[in-house]
């Protein structure tokens, strides 16, 4: 009984770690808001971990897809470049993630604004 018991605890604290840096994390479909000096820039951003790398893309809607591109993952910070369209412009974007909330902040041309993500679903 007293084996049965040990077995279970043991088996709690190696699975319970994991599952809560499950819930944490960035993969998964979120809804992006951010604004700017033309308005609410507003996307589906869909992101994906593998270890310590992030890939994924942000859909404005239109036909507007931008990929991020140098993401990387830090416990529950996220970080990433994000190419505006044909424009030219990366924003250099991070955030730092708790459950199904996200904030951060985009720098580009000098400038920085801050944006938020929830997750969506």
């Amino acid at each position: 009984m007293k084996a049965g018991l040990f077995a279970f605890f043991i088996t709690i604290l190696f699975t319970l770690p994991s599952t809560l840096s499950a819930q944490d994390s960035a993969d998964g479909l979120w809804d992006f808001v951010m604004s700017g000096p033309a308005g609410e820039v507003t996307a589906v951003v869909d992101l994906v971990v593998d270890g310590s790398t992030v890939i994924g893309q942000f859909d404005l809607g239109d036909g507007r897809v931008w990929p991020i591109s140098n993401g990387t993952v830090n416990g529950d910070t996220i970080s990433f470049d994000l190419v505006r369209g044909d424009s030219g412009v990366t924003y250099q974007m991070s955030a730092t993630i708790q459950g199904d909330q996200a904030s951060g902040k985009a720098t580009a041309m000098g400038t920085t604004a801050e944006w938020t993500m929830t997750r969506a679903g």
